[in-house]
């Protein structure tokens, strides 16, 4: 172990080392060619070159150098490492909000997440996140314990000025502080009496709140006091399809939210 450490370690210390390692893992290349890649001087890279070499990681073939198989093996596992220390950067200072136990996939896949937290003169950021994607939507899931009225809204507007589809699955204390607000009641029920509009409710409760805006998976994340902390959304295809099997067994879990259930 010590020994791959090491090598870790020389890797770790050049970033230039790690870029010519990659650029012949894809394809060979002159040595003038990875000058101009990487903007290293010719010493540098003669000194990186024969690093490599004395590695057997690659090897010179006439004028051009390319990765041998051991330097593939070596530039897709740096590569994977890297993209995971990013995705980890990036979700460093959310991750103790993320519903891990409900999310059946691997975190790698939020490495192009993009997250948004609250700050000094946007608090509400990440609930403006998805009011914002929800109305640059056509067809939208939710399954949540939460539904404020900025969601509300962007969800009336969805079915009632365009074609948009809008299905939701909510706990029920998350629906009964709409209906108990006369204004915010009467604008539930314009959304249960569109046609593009379905919400049923859970009895036993979402843990989780998730939006679904066509394409897009968003996730607010609240801390155990249920103040919210950020949001993270994701177009990654895995995310995708997690989000659409759980909202799936929530809404077969649910039952119809009609007009006439709403107290006047």
């Amino acid at each position: 172990m010590d020994e791959a450490l090491s090598e870790i370690e020389f890797l770790a210390l050049s970033a230039n080392r790690v870029e010519v390692l990659q650029l012949l893992a894809e394809r060979r290349h002159t040595r003038d060619e990875l000058a101009a890649a990487t903007g290293a001087s010719q010493a540098t890279l003669g000194r990186i070159l024969g690093d490599l070499d004395e590695r057997s990681w690659i090897r010179r073939d006439g004028s051009e150098y390319v990765a041998t198989a051991t330097g593939r093996l070596v530039a897709s596992g740096v590569t994977d490492l890297l993209d995971i220390l990013e995705t980890e950067r990036e979700l460093r200072d959310v991750v103790e909000y993320l519903p891990t136990h409900a999310m059946d996939f691997d975190l790698g896949r939020l490495a192009n997440a993009t997250v948004t937290t609250p700050t000094g003169t946007r608090p509400n950021a990440p609930v403006q996140r998805v009011v914002d994607l929800i109305g640059s939507s056509s067809e939208v899931w939710v399954f949540s314990h939460a539904f404020n009225d900025q969601s509300l809204g962007a969800a009336e507007d969805l079915v009632t000025d365009g074609d948009g589809t809008f299905r939701g699955v909510f706990s029920r204390s998350a629906i009964a502080p709409l209906a108990d607000d006369p204004g915010l009641r009467e604008r539930l029920a314009s959304l249960l009496d569109a046609e593009g509009a379905a919400i049923r409710i859970r009895d036993e409760g979402v843990p989780v709140a998730v939006t679904v805006a066509d394409d897009v998976v968003h996730l607010l994340l609240r801390d155990e006091n249920g103040v919210l902390q950020a949001s993270v959304d994701t177009d990654d295809a895995a995310v995708r399809s997690w989000a659409g099997e759980a909202f799936d067994h929530y809404w077969r879990t649910a039952t119809p939210l009609e007009p006439e259930d709403l107290p006047e």
